[in-house]
């Protein structure tokens, strides 16, 4: 399916600067509530899809389903900054509340009070800046739930970590080309 272009009004972000992480929370809550978009994704009872979109400014946008019981996994976004909007359902993000080190480590003992989680019903988002470690979910078991994403600049990397108690583990690092 190719994608869908962006509402006209989310485009106003001025072409010439960097979207800010609040024109991107903007860009991502008018688009969660464009009922025709949401409802031309094709949703999997098995994995997780997706449509990318158009985003303010030169930013990378993503409309995507999720099945019950799915989740991202921990991950960063690198150097991007983002947000993002539930526009059907609910998630769950389980976010870090600490700066990692951004190169030269494999393994990490966190700290006790660096955990915080938020439930995202419809209609509910955030932004977040650079090097934001966390995993999305969706809990429910018999439920698909919707969300739109956009980051700047365009996703260089996505890390993925493995956690086990305080023990956060980079795994894998991924580019573009491994998700497009």
């Amino acid at each position: 399916m190719p994608a869908s272009p962006a509402p006209a009004s989310a485009a106003s972000a001025a072409d010439t600067a960097a979207p800010t992480q609040a024109e991107l929370l903007d860009f991502v809550r008018r688009a969660a509530a464009d009922a025709e978009l949401i409802a031309s994704l094709p949703l999997d009872p098995e994995g997780r899809t997706w449509v990318r979109l158009e985003g303010p400014g030169g930013s990378e946008a993503w409309l995507i389903g999720w099945p019950p019981g799915t989740g991202t996994g921990w991950h960063d976004h690198a150097d991007s900054v983002g947000a993002f909007v539930t526009a059907a359902g609910e998630l769950k993000e389980n976010a870090l509340a600490a700066r990692l080190p951004t190169d030269g480590w494999k393994t990490l003992e966190l700290s006790e009070g660096v955990d915080r989680e938020r439930r995202l019903p419809t209609g509910k988002g955030r932004a977040f800046g650079q090097h934001h470690v966390h995993e999305v979910l969706n809990e429910s078991a018999d439920r698909h739930a919707v969300s739109v994403h956009a980051y700047y600049p365009p996703l260089p990397q996505i890390r993925r970590y493995s956690r086990t108690g305080p023990t956060l583990r980079l795994e894998q690092v991924e580019r573009p080309q491994d998700w497009q």
